[in-house]
């Protein structure tokens, strides 16, 4: 995923079930693990009936990286995530993002152009 990339006229929920949409595991899966996104993005959960379009950046990147992880890839490559966001924030998306990795087993590959702080959060740094 690159920058922040939503679909501005749904709300941030309809946003994060399009990443399920090619999922065949059922409902009931793809339930658990939008609960599962709201529990790593709380902020998402309190904005779900909101227009993804009028969030602000910082959380319109949840919304892609929600999106992502709810269609359950191997891989989810994350390209300039920090990219115009205040540097609190970027603290807290990369914590999530190594959380996810931790516990989820969720594998990012990352492009970043914050070194200090990308090289904090990576196993590997080329």
């Amino acid at each position: 995923m690159e920058g922040r990339h939503c679909f501005e006229h749904l709300t941030v929920e309809e946003n994060l079930l399009t990443g399920a949409y090619t999922r065949t595991d059922g409902r009931g899966a793809v339930e658990a693990d939008l609960e599962m996104v709201y529990t790593y993005f709380p902020r998402l959960k309190e904005r779900r009936r909101s227009q993804a379009g009028y969030t602000s950046g910082g959380e319109q990147q949840m919304v892609a990286i929600g999106r992502a992880i709810m269609s359950r890839p191997e891989t989810i490559l994350l390209d300039e995530p920090s990219m115009g966001l205040a540097p609190q924030l970027v603290e807290e998306i990369f914590n999530i993002v190594k959380t996810l990795n931790e516990k989820e087993g969720a594998t990012f590959l990352l492009a970043e152009q914050n070194t200090n702080v990308a090289l904090r959060f990576a196993h590997y740094g080329y």
